[in-house]
């Protein structure tokens, strides 16, 4: 089973609730299934993409997140990244495996943390 994308193994503590909801509260339903430890960089391209994932938003939950982070991201958004070279690394084994369907399993397992 090595290297392989579980069903669901919530991305704690990123998750508080479900269905996962981003900065933008329960309007965003994206495919939130790439669990992803935070970078500077990161948060840096996501924010210049116009997803401010630093900020606190309390009247959604939404902490605001900092480098060393686990969130679950959009699998769109994290190709996005990857697709510009600043992906942030993966926790594989808590990344539901729907993010196939944006994603690659080769790319997902080469920002893996948790593989030996």
């Amino acid at each position: 089973m090595k290297g392989r994308v579980r069903r669901y193994e919530p991305c704690l503590p990123c998750l508080a609730k479900e269905p996962p909801a981003g900065p933008a509260g329960r309007e965003d339903i994206g495919s939130h299934t790439v669990c992803a430890v935070m970078t500077s960089e990161f948060l840096d391209f996501s924010k210049s993409r116009g997803n401010d994932l630093s900020t606190l938003v309390p009247e959604f939950g939404f902490p605001g997140l900092k480098p060393g982070d686990r969130w679950c991201l959009c699998a769109p958004r994290w190709q996005e990244a990857f697709e510009a070279n600043q992906p942030p690394r993966v926790v594989l084994r808590a990344t539901h495996e729907a993010a196939l369907t944006y994603c690659s399993l080769a790319d997902l397992k080469r920002f893996a943390v948790d593989l030996a």
